[in-house]
């Protein structure tokens, strides 16, 4: 199963391609869709539309695994980021592709067995998951490609998948 994790931002898109299988993951690609502070908030959330587009179009994946929003004291942050969130569902909305949401708790527990680990732990292991030779830069990225482990290890079990069927 390919998995394109994102770790939505509206300065910083993380996305990170993983192929997953049996418990094995291979990186495909990683990197990040950036915005320059300064540019109109709607040229922002076109150019993070327009960009998340190409890359789906060119890793075709089964789906998408984003880190959920979660509440910060800095309430224009939040705002930006939610609106980023909305293009990013509505541009996998259009490409068909179903979305699966995680907590940072849940990203942690599935990549380190560990829901209160810290940052480093989580690079490190995603590194380690994936045979890299260093932790891939920017942290979105890095972050984004926990995030598709994290569906790897979930959308891949078992009950994950009777669960769905369920529906």
């Amino acid at each position: 199963m390919r998995v394109f994790g994102i770790d939505p931002g509206y300065a910083i898109v993380g996305c990170g391609v993983v192929d997953c299988a049996k418990g094995k993951y291979r990186m495909v690609d990683y990197g990040a869709i950036t915005t320059p502070a300064g540019m109109e908030m709607g040229q922002r959330l076109l150019t993070i539309y327009d960009q998340l587009t190409v890359a789906l179009e060119k890793y075709r994946p089964e789906a998408v695994a984003i880190e959920q929003l979660f509440a910060t004291h800095n309430q224009t942050t939040v705002m930006g980021v939610a609106q980023a969130r909305g293009v990013i569902l509505l541009c996998c909305q259009q490409h068909g592709l179903p979305v699966f949401e995680y907590t940072p708790m849940q990203v942690k527990m599935a990549v380190v067995g560990y829901g209160v680990a810290e940052k480093r732990q989580v690079m490190e292991m995603t590194k380690n998951l994936l045979n890299l030779r260093e932790i891939p830069k920017p942290d979105d990225a890095a972050d984004a490609l926990a995030i598709a482990i994290c569906h790897g290890n979930v959308g891949g079990s078992v009950l994950f998948q009777k669960k769905l069927k369920l529906r």
